[in-house]
């Protein structure tokens, strides 16, 4: 063990286990409280250093995903907040993609407080991600788990759309570079330079029938 380990990230996680004894879960599933509530409730739920949890399918990370809706009054036309994740322009011409999520890990940190440690991780790390100077609606629309790649298969997320009164939000990380306001047309049409979630997300709420 190194002598660092005491001071690596402890992060929020599930036992795969307990999750396939709730339901099937795979894509984006509408059903957030039929696996959410017993997740939450359940006393499996355990802090363990992330980079083991990033190698490890039996449990899975769970990730509050942020996507940030506004509609223009001049025409009715809905947009999403979308950044390009890990900018840089090597970064952005090669490999960089776009997400419309935001939001991060629960921490060991953020427990132990009067608040359920859920919701203090997701501000937390909307905090530090970005700056959202407009009120909002926070409504809870799904769960994410793309097991079809390594990323996907260790991390759980629960997808929060909030509709901001005004497209007010800008970046507080290098990390998400060129964040903006586009349409669902545009994101359609840009869909396959979305990360998987970020796919997964569009598609559900915003289906290409509708």
């Amino acid at each position: 063990m190194s002598s660092n380990a005491t001071t690596e990230e402890h992060v929020l996680v599930i036992p795969a286990t307990l999750i396939e004894a709730i339901g099937h879960l795979e894509g984006f599933d509408r059903n957030v409280d039929r696996f959410l509530q017993p997740i939450l409730a359940s006393d499996e739920l355990s802090y363990r250093p992330r980079g083991a949890m990033e190698l490890d399918p039996s449990f899975k990370q769970l990730i509050p995903y942020v996507v940030m809706q506004w509609t223009d009054p001049a025409d009715g036309e809905v947009k999403w907040f979308q950044y390009t994740r890990g900018g840089g322009s090597g970064e952005k011409r090669l490999h960089a993609k776009r997400s419309i999520g935001v939001g991060g890990h629960i921490s060991q940190e953020d427990a132990g407080g009067e608040e359920d440690p859920y919701t203090v991780g997701m501000r937390r790390e909307l905090e530090e991600e970005v700056t959202i100077g407009a009120p909002y609606v926070d409504q809870r629309e799904g769960l994410l788990y793309d097991p079809s790649n390594e990323v996907g298969r260790v991390h759980l997320g629960v997808v929060h759309r909030f509709i901001l009164e005004q497209p007010l939000v800008s970046s507080n990380e290098p990390e998400l570079a060129e964040g903006q306001f586009v349409s669902v047309k545009q994101l359609r049409e840009e869909r396959e330079h979305l990360e998987t979630w970020s796919q997964l997300t569009l598609d559900a709420l915003f289906p290409e029938s509708v």
